[in-house]
């Protein structure tokens, strides 16, 4: 892959993850970079130099992101370095935080549709939004899991 296109794809993840779940675009930089980056573990100091970032900036959102569970930290033995990787799980720990706001939603709604009174105006414009999201964690509550990450079929 030429590095300008790596580089504006890993922009355009900072972009998404700043706009979608409110995080500094630095930390969408960090996690672009480690999802597309060869070999998929790298120091700070590798994550510094490809992204452009200042090692305080990194520290700080390297935190953000493995207190997220996004990225997990290791180190090898004999080194002092610490290395950097995508969790495994950080997709699906994303959805079902997601998920879970969904059905915190719902259950809003619910409880404001009881408030308003059964059949009235303002509880039928509640029921609409309720029964969208009941719909989708239903969807999903249903739906099998993808095959586990790095197994093919």
């Amino acid at each position: 892959m030429a590095e300008q296109r790596v580089l504006e794809w890993v922009e355009r993840m900072a972009m998404f993850c700043a706009e979608e779940y409110g995080v500094p675009p630095i930390a969408g930089r960090i996690l672009g970079w480690l999802m597309i980056c060869d070999p998929p573990e790298q120091s700070a100091g590798q994550i510094a130099a490809a992204i452009g970032a200042s090692k305080a900036s990194l520290a700080t959102n390297m935190r953000l992101l493995t207190e997220a569970k996004f990225v997990r930290r290791r180190s090898r033995p004999g080194e002092r370095t610490h290395y950097y990787q995508v969790d495994d799980n950080a997709w699906e720990t994303v959805v079902r935080r997601r998920l879970a706001g969904l059905a915190g939603f719902r259950d809003l709604a619910a409880d404001g549709m009881a408030l308003a009174g059964a059949g009235s105006d303002r509880a039928e414009r509640l029921r609409v939004a309720h029964d969208v999201y009941d719909w989708m964690v239903r969807l999903f509550a249903e739906t099998p899991r993808p095959p586990a990450a790095g197994k093919k079929q």
